[in-house]
Parts: C-alpha cells; sequence; structure tokens
C-alpha cells in the first residue's frame, strides 16, 4: 500500500541537471529550494509526444510561477545528455527548445520512487506533479496515466489557493473569498 506524502515533509532528493538553455551541467537537491515554493513534476521519457506540449507550456507559464515565488523543476529517468540532446533539438524535430527552468535526471529511479511514481516494471515514472512549500513540506500531488497531460491552469490555481492561506472551496479561483 503507497504511502501518504501530502501534509509531511517532501522526500529529499539529489539528481544531475542540465540548464534549460541547454548548455550546462549542474546538480540540485531539495534544499536548494528552501524559503521558496517548488513545482516539481516528472515525466516519464524524453523524446516523446505528450511530454513536450507540458514542459513547453510550464516553460511559456514560468514567469507567472515565478511572480508567485515559485520554481519550477522538471525530471525523468532519462540522463542529463539526453536531457540536453533534446533541448537542443528543434522544436519542429520533435525537440523541446530552450526553457526557462532545468530538467534533472533520476537515472537511478530512486527520486521517482521514494514520490511513489516509479513504474517499475517499465522502468519510468507516471506523471507525477508535487508542490512543496517553502519549509519543505508537500502540499500537493497529482499523479496521472502517461497518456494525458495535465493543466498548468490549474496548477497555478492550485497554487495560489495554497499560497492563499485559507479554506479554498472546490473552483477557487484568484480573488474569490476564502471560506
Amino acid at each position: 500500500m503507497a504511502e501518504r506524502l501530502v501534509g509531511r515533509p517532501a522526500p529529499d532528493f539529489a539528481m544531475e541537471t542540465v540548464s534549460g538553455d541547454g548548455q550546462d551541467f549542474g546538480s540540485v537537491k531539495l534544499s536548494d529550494y528552501r524559503g521558496k515554493w517548488l513545482v516539481f513534476f516528472f515525466y516519464p521519457l524524453d523524446f516523446t509526444f505528450v511530454c513536450p506540449t507540458e514542459i513547453t507550456a510550464l516553460s511559456v507559464a514560468s514567469e507567472q510561477f515565478k511572480a508567485l515565488d515559485t520554481e519550477i523543476l522538471g525530471v525523468s529517468v532519462d540522463s542529463v545528455h539526453s536531457h540536453k540532446a533534446w533541448i537542443n533539438t528543434p522544436v519542429d524535430s520533435n525537440g523541446l527548445g530552450q526553457l526557462n527552468f532545468p530538467l534533472a535526471s533520476d537515472i537511478t529511479k530512486q527520486v521517482a520512487k521514494d514520490y511513489g511514481i516509479l513504474i517499475e516494471e517499465e522502468g519510468i515514472a507516471l506523471r507525477g506533479l508535487f508542490i512543496i512549500d517553502p519549509e519543505g513540506e508537500l502540499k500537493y500531488q497529482v499523479v496521472n496515466h502517461n497518456d494525458v497531460g495535465r493543466s498548468v491552469e490549474e496548477t497555478l490555481r492550485v497554487l495560489q489557493a495554497l499560497q492563499s492561506g485559507g479554506l479554498c472551496a472546490m473552483n477557487w479561483k484568484p480573488g474569490d473569498t476564502n471560506l
């Protein structure tokens, strides 16, 4: 049986990254985001068909997230070299083009396992998206079948609801009163 994550400290991680411009390798750990909100999302594999729609949509919306003091980190089980190649491949050739956030490599699959989204028999992650608050508490998770992409608008709405500090009814939107 899966253990719940929401309302608990987010599982720690340390991974290699490639910058959103596809030029630099680096590393990232959960503690790097202390004091900021983090949208941490997993996608199955590089060079696939649904994944770039999500990744590029989040990149386009990155300024909206930054305005909410929120960083974005994408991750898959591919290597940083695969990530770099995908970023540096033209969009019209199934590439990503430049992004406004880094991509991390969970090549050991440990982070996907820790977040409860590893499909062990396939060696890939489900589409898991997590919102982690500035103190490192996991506040939200949504996990989709790999055939279905997620919604940037819903992610922004939930983030804003969490940041509002109040009770938010179904379909709450910024500007609505809290319960």
